[in-house]
């Protein structure tokens, strides 16, 4: 295990240095009316759809609200994991639904291992996360991006993986919906929810064992009869009810 995430975290430093990912290349930036901002140092446009949290929430720049965002599984649009936002609302997060993958987009590697020949698609989709948290933290000055969290579904999961383990010193929080192929953060100062799908497993190491699970602050959760590609709002109610009940039952345990 130690030799994997020596490996990984190997070839993470390598796809950083060449995506350039500091602050200082993150330039110029243009807003649009229709939630789309523009990383122009890329010349990538990035769909999001932001969500305040409810009203009975009070957010100053002295005791600033959280901050989630959510990681649209691979092919699901940004916008169709509402039950989520409604949870993280709810409990006073703002949220920024993020849309990684554009029709220019080369699509996603289908040959393994997947550690290599999709962590430039992972890559991209923190750079992209890292220029939404730099940008939106001096825009929305009342909450908080020093210790965010990150939800994802399928390769969305895997992205915010990827990067609670590049940056974990600014993540708090991890939830992901059957993420199958990067290794969840083995980081006593990051909460981890999986909830797991019973029709495909995770590749080797994705998971915790039972070892790692009494030493790390990890909760894996198999939904019985439940389809990887049945959990986001297009999925059966009784799968989004159950969900929506696990996420906020994990928000709840952090207050």
């Amino acid at each position: 295990m130690q030799k994997t995430l020596k490996k990984l975290f190997m070839l993470s430093a390598l796809a950083l240095s060449a995506s350039d990912i500091s602050t200082s290349a993150i330039s110029a930036t243009s807003y649009a009316n229709d939630g789309v901002m523009t990383d122009e140092s890329r010349n990538r446009t990035i769909p999001i759809n932001i969500t305040l949290p409810s009203n009975n929430a009070k957010c100053t720049a002295q005791v600033k609200c959280p901050v989630a965002f959510i990681n649209a599984g691979y092919g699901i649009s940004h916008n169709k994991y509402t039950f989520a936002s409604n949870a993280f609302n709810q409990h006073g997060y703002l949220t920024i639904a993020v849309a990684h993958e554009l029709k220019s987009d080369p699509y996603l590697n289908r040959e393994q291992p997947y550690l290599t020949t999709r962590m430039g698609n992972w890559h991209r989709g923190v750079v992209t996360l890292k220029f939404l948290v730099n940008e939106l933290s001096s825009k929305y000055p009342a909450y908080d991006f020093t210790k965010l969290t990150l939800f994802g579904h399928s390769n969305g999961g895997d992205i915010s993986s990827l990067y609670g383990s590049i940056y974990p010193n600014e993540v708090s929080t991890i939830i992901t919906l059957d993420h199958r192929r990067m290794l969840i953060p083995r980081n006593k100062n990051i909460r981890v929810l999986t909830l797991r799908g019973s029709d495909y497993p995770a590749d080797a190491n994705v998971l915790l064992n039972d070892s790692e699970l009494n030493k790390f602050p990890v909760t894996q959760i198999m939904i019985e009869k439940s389809r990887h590609n049945d959990m986001y709002d297009g999925g059966p109610k009784w799968l989004v009810d159950r969900m929506s009940k696990e996420v906020e039952g994990f928000l709840d345990s952090k207050s």
